[in-house]
């Protein structure tokens, strides 16, 4: 027969050895815990962080124990989700012997791919704006393409422009006297 409370005590003290900064202790009967598992530290220090909430049950580990989320840090309600699933799973997978340590082992990993995630989003964010601001410089100096139709109007429109600037200039040049003859 297994002694139920003596592998939880043994579990304890090596969880409080294991995460001295981050594990309290909530209540004795039934066990309860808290461990605050963070992220390393992806681009510009940005973290994410959750507080996972345990609880024992009284045949842990042949049992699974009880978890949630307690708080957690820049995570979207998607990874919350990510995060109970993979719990689940992984409770599952270690039933009979303490998974404790493999679980929060499993929830490190996850938030270090998050901010892996965050990094990637930001960079694709980053190169599309690169792409859309590319695109505006090309449609600033791409203008109309030149067909013969196009030509042949704005040469006429052209034409007619000199014309009239020859013609101003001729007016202005007889009212200042400059086409008589003299002497």
């Amino acid at each position: 027969m297994t002694d139920y409370s003596e592998e939880q005590r043994n579990e304890l003290e090596a969880l409080e050895s294991i995460y001295p900064d981050s594990f309290t202790v909530l209540s004795e009967k039934p066990t309860t815990f808290t461990i605050t598992v963070t992220s390393e530290a992806g681009e510009n220090d940005e973290t994410v962080q959750t507080t996972l909430k345990f609880t024992y049950r009284e045949k842990y580990p042949d049992e699974t124990p009880l978890y949630e989320i307690v708080s957690q840090e820049n995570l979207d309600d998607t990874d919350v989700t990510d995060i109970i699933k993979l719990l689940e799973q992984q409770a599952e997978e270690n039933l009979g012997m303490v998974m404790i340590f493999t679980l929060v082992s499993a929830v490190q990993d996850k938030l270090n791919e998050i901010v892996d995630q965050i990094k990637t989003r930001r960079e694709e964010e980053k190169k599309q704006k690169e792409r859309e601001a590319e695109e505006e410089e090309k449609q600033r100096f791409h203008g109309t393409p030149v067909t013969i139709e196009n030509f042949l109007n704005w040469k006429a429109k052209f034409d007619a422009e000199l014309l009239e600037i020859k013609r101003k200039k001729m007016k202005e040049e007889e009212q200042a006297g400059k086409n008589k003859l003299s002497g």
